[in-house]
């Protein structure tokens, strides 16, 4: 399936991320013509605001992408009981697994008062998101366990009881999120609280020529199985779509073999680095790495 590149635009969908060498060229006196821009080498479809990193890592390999969130998160049934749980009960371990639930799990912190609670995470981005709070004066707040491997099975094999009693845990996730944690844990004689603080919902309202572009893109990235159920359910009338889905980690990776996925990349550590070296794994697969077109 073809398409020919467009014009550039700013549809309310999706960002196309012009090739980096795209530049001016004079076409005759006093005239100027603009490079088009070749179709994405990669559509990127974390929500809005969290493709930036992988863009930017993606460009110095000259890869040129199409921004087009399939997800964006939303309050779950537990929000407003995250506070309240915080200000009246103590816990060994909050135990945090993405980025998004260490900012919702913060926001709900702060309004209980900032009380003095020790974090797990999974994933260096998700650290990352408690850096300011965690080097504060007070320290309140402490992250003080993520696993050998960024994935949430491994932690709860690894986390550590902080005595023979009964360690208390609270896991504030998404509403969709699996229950191998708490199972994990609790068969090892956790005693853990689940909250439902997040969900994730689809975004709908993809314009038409976005969609074509990113249906020609030979690469999909996503982060989540979330993302994998709304690109499928966005193609489903599209015939015999067999182009390539690079996943940020082995989760969202072996929920796209469950989903019926064939061409399917990810690499064996979860991270931004890996997520990098699987796109361009897809696109070499593809015949799509190359030097930046010259106008």
């Amino acid at each position: 399936m073809a398409f020919s590149s467009p014009a550039p635009f700013s549809p309310p969908s999706g960002t196309f991320r012009p090739h980096p060498a795209g530049r001016l060229r004079a076409a005759a006196p006093g005239r100027v013509v603009a490079c088009s821009p070749p179709p994405p080498d990669v559509v990127v479809t974390r929500e809005r605001g969290k493709n930036a990193k992988l863009i930017a890592a993606l460009e110095k390999h000259n890869i040129h992408s199409l921004e087009l969130p399939l997800i964006k998160h939303v309050e779950g049934p537990d929000t407003d009981r995250l506070s309240d749980i915080l200000r009246d009960d103590k816990f060994d371990w909050i135990i945090i697994t993405s980025p998004e639930a260490a900012a919702v799990f913060l926001q709900g912190w702060k309004a209980a008062g900032s009380p003095k609670v020790r974090v797990a995470v999974v994933g260096a981005g998700t650290a990352r998101v408690f850096d300011e709070v965690s080097q504060s004066d007070d320290r309140s707040l402490e992250v003080a366990f993520s696993p050998s491997k960024a994935m949430g099975k491994i932690l709860a094999s690894e986390l550590p009881k902080s005595s023979e009693n009964t360690c208390k845990v609270l896991y504030p996730a998404s509403a969709k999120a699996g229950h191998e944690i708490q199972d994990g844990l609790s068969e090892r004689g956790f005693d853990v609280m689940r909250l439902n603080t997040y969900t994730t919902v689809p975004v709908e309202d993809v314009e038409p020529l976005t969609l074509n572009l990113a249906i020609s893109a030979p690469v999909v990235a996503v982060a989540s199985p979330s993302a994998l159920r709304a690109w499928l359910k966005l193609i489903s009338k599209v015939d015999n779509w067999n182009n390539s889905i690079a996943c940020i980690g082995e989760t969202t990776g072996s929920a796209a073999k469950k989903l019926g996925l064939k061409s399917i990349y990810y690499p064996t550590t979860p991270g931004l680095e890996g997520w990098v070296e699987s796109i361009l794994e897809a696109l070499r697969v593809h015949g799509q790495l190359k030097e930046a077109p010259k106008c």
